[in-house]
């Protein structure tokens, strides 16, 4: 089964079990999957669909982030429920030092001399880690390698 697939499943689940608030995530995600489908005329790949589900987490956590400025508390508690719905269909995130050694493996491989490479790294890095690690925290780590 594919994660498309599950993330079908899950919504019917989430009906029979009157759940609305995992009910309103999963179709805010199938909704978004359905659409990048219908504008692309293509099937998603489970990669597409992590893609996806990263774009909307990275949302959920600027929402949270404006919400907690602006004192809105209730707010914050439904992002934050939305959340944890939707990291459920991401894969294992690495670790910090995963994430390290999985840098310094491209630097290396690339060559890469100093902070004028961090786009090539960066693009390197980004289409191994998609989905795995958290790019904010990627992007720190090459450049701290590359400014070695």
């Amino acid at each position: 089964m594919n994660l498309k697939e599950q993330i079908t499943e899950d919504m019917k689940n989430a009906m029979r079990a009157k759940d609305a608030g995992r009910l309103g995530t999963i179709r805010l995600l199938l909704a978004a999957i359905k659409q990048k489908e219908v504008d692309e005329r293509i099937e998603l790949d489970d990669a597409m669909v992590i893609a996806i589900t990263e774009k909307l987490i990275k949302q959920r956590k600027d929402s949270i982030s404006q919400f907690e400025a602006a004192k809105r508390d209730d707010l914050v508690a439904i992002e934050q429920a939305e959340l944890v719905i939707l990291q459920a269909y991401m894969p294992a995130q690495m670790s910090e030092a995963e994430v390290i050694a999985a840098v310094a493996k491209v630097v290396q491989e690339l060559g890469a001399t100093g902070p004028q490479d961090m786009g090539k790294v960066m693009g390197a890095v980004k289409a191994l880690l998609a989905g795995k690690a958290d790019m904010g925290m990627v992007s720190t780590q090459v450049k701290a390698a590359l400014t070695k």
